[in-house]
């Protein structure tokens, strides 16, 4: 498939099916909704809001979703057929960079634990009772390989010296405050949450574990693109509109008063403005100003490219959780498609009509699950 055989503009009977997890980063979607871009674009789009990621991946494949953002990873489990049926998926559009924070239980930080190097301690004394146990949202996951990252750092084995669980993530803060997990590696606001509820403190985040990495892609089957080529691109188009917008400092507020509709994350406001708005409080007495702690839009971060489909790729085979053997040439072209991107920016607007200013939209309820 090339973006020249794709079929004309065609307005399917029903709306677009779009899922997404109730998470900071998924403003792109939310902006889209409340904003119009949707219907500027010709799109009817229903949202529904879903538990998690394992959710989210067997509803696409199986096509009960027609699109949904999805951490990056999850392109390689659902091509490669790991941990699920394989199925031929795609993304034409990066939803941002960045937005993940690990956080520790403060129990860990009473206990003396200040840094990486002394949770390696915590972990090895405790190696032989209950050992440190650790959530990621997804195996295949950006946040999965964060954490990684940073355990090897420390000299931490994450198979030998503690435990990693599954954990969806709005059930990551319930589970720190119950004992039952002693840390996470989750999106915003979950960190947030945990600092602000004197539970957690934040040792380490995305953008300075590591800086530039794909957090959100929109993951589609290769049918649906080809078979709805219209409507895909016109969705990457809106989104990506979306998503411009979400990137605008000014902007932020207001986007944090769309999320914490009961619709979307239904959170108040205070808990979603410190890293939307760079001043990310990790709950260790000294607030960081961290501009780049979400990136929807900057330095063409939409743009799925070959280095970035690289840097995850290498990453995944890293820590384990790709095998070698998996890998084929074609790869790259069929999971990271920079010509559909370039072919849906390129798009004429099927319904035009003007942007609303920012601030001036007002918030409704839009029927979620």
């Amino acid at each position: 498939m090339t973006p020249a055989d794709l079929a004309p503009f065609r307005r399917s009977p029903r709306p677009l099916r779009v899922g997404f997890v109730a998470l900071t980063d998924a403003a792109p979607l939310a902006a889209a909704q409340e904003l119009g871009l949707f219907r500027r674009h010709g799109l009817r789009v229903q949202l529904s809001r879903e538990v998690g990621w394992s959710t989210i991946r067997e509803k696409v494949v199986h096509g009960e979703l027609d699109a949904a953002p999805a951490p990056a990873p999850m392109l390689w489990s659902a091509r490669l057929g790991l941990d699920c049926a394989p199925c031929p998926v795609l993304t034409a559009l990066v939803l941002n960079l960045h937005g993940n924070a690990i956080t520790l239980s403060t129990r860990l930080r009473e206990a003396g634990v200040g840094d990486a190097a002394g949770l390696r301690a915590e972990a090895r004394r405790r190696r032989g009772e209950r050992r440190l146990t650790l959530g990621v949202v997804f195996p295949f996951s950006s946040h999965a390989l964060l954490l990684r990252q940073w355990l090897r750092a420390a000299d931490i084995d994450p198979e030998r010296d503690l435990r990693i669980v599954v954990v969806p993530p709005a059930q990551m803060f319930g589970n720190l405050q119950a004992g039952t997990l002693d840390g996470y590696c989750a999106g915003e606001p979950w960190g947030t949450v945990a600092v602000q509820a004197g539970a957690g403190w934040c040792p380490a985040w995305s953008a300075s574990l590591w800086p530039g990495h794909v957090e959100k892609v929109l993951m589609v089957r290769e049918a649906f693109a080809l078979d709805q080529a219209g409507e895909h691109l016109a969705l990457v188009a809106a989104l990506a509109a979306a998503a411009a917008w979400c990137d605008e400092p000014r902007n932020r507020t207001h986007l944090a008063e769309i999320l914490s509709d009961r619709a979307y994350l239904n959170l108040p406001v205070g808990l979603l403005l410190p890293a939307l708005t760079g001043r990310f409080d990790p709950g260790t007495g000294r607030e960081q100003l961290v501009p780049d702690f979400h990136v929807f839009a900057a330095g063409d971060a939409n743009v799925p490219t070959a280095p970035r489909f690289a840097a995850l790729q290498d990453e995944l085979v890293a820590s384990g959780l790709l095998p070698r053997a998996s890998l084929t040439p074609e790869l790259p072209r069929l999971l990271f498609r920079e010509d559909l991107h370039r072919a849906a920016l390129a798009q004429p607007l099927h319904a035009p009509q003007e942007l609303p200013e920012p601030g001036g939209v007002a918030l409704r309820q839009s029927g979620l699950a």
